[in-house]
């Protein structure tokens, strides 16, 4: 126990030593590489990162949190800024979907959803991850709003949740390959709606 004591970096309580931190997140980048979410486990992270397992679970409640702040240290999908709400929104999901089918995050995001379905400590983290992308993303929205391209009093946090849902369908069934083409199309239905305006 001494000897683990002595190997392990140093805690310094509930709030993060950010050397200690850095450590054990580049050691789940890792294990997350090497073995794929199956072979994901704090144990190995804490092996590999020289941490004592109560630390880790100290800065992240669950396996869940831990994997959440990879995904998000991992992503990197720009919100474009053309002036135009569907030209953003169509951008958004096309670098979205490249991002998901050309790094691991993509498969790391499926499992951790698909875990949250019966696990209610990895569905609380991804609940709060997903509350805070959804008012991220609806800056698009808000811009929209601005510029005064639609009205102000669209919710700007549906049309997030609408967009959302069309990306997270084509995620959980391993269809990222969508061309442009649909992506308009499903980008159009949202902004210009689907029903013909009665005579």
């Amino acid at each position: 126990m001494a000897e683990e004591a002595d190997t392990a970096r140093r805690s310094i309580g509930a709030r993060r030593n950010p050397d200690s931190a850095d450590a054990i997140l580049e050691a789940a980048e890792a294990v997350l590489v090497e073995g794929g979410y199956a072979g994901f486990s704090i144990e190995a992270v804490a092996r590999r990162a020289r941490a004592g397992k109560p630390t880790i679970y100290r800065w992240w409640p669950s396996k869940a949190a831990l994997l959440l702040e990879v995904y998000q240290r991992q992503k990197r999908v720009d919100i474009p800024d053309s002036g135009s709400l569907e030209e953003d929104l169509v951008g958004f999901l096309k670098n979205l979907f490249a991002h998901w089918r050309d790094t691991p995050s993509g498969s790391v995001y499926r499992s951790l959803i698909a875990e949250a379905q019966s696990d209610e400590t990895s569905g609380a983290a991804l609940a709060g991850y997903a509350t805070g992308r959804r008012t991220h993303n609806s800056q698009i929205v808000d811009r929209a709003k601005a510029r005064g391209e639609i009205a102000d009093d669209i919710d700007s946090e549906v049309v997030a949740d609408l967009i959302g849902s069309f990306a997270w369908k084509h995620l959980l069934t391993n269809r990222l390959d969508v061309d442009e083409a649909t992506i308009r199309t499903a980008v159009g239905y949202v902004t210009r709606g689907i029903v013909t305006p009665r005579r």
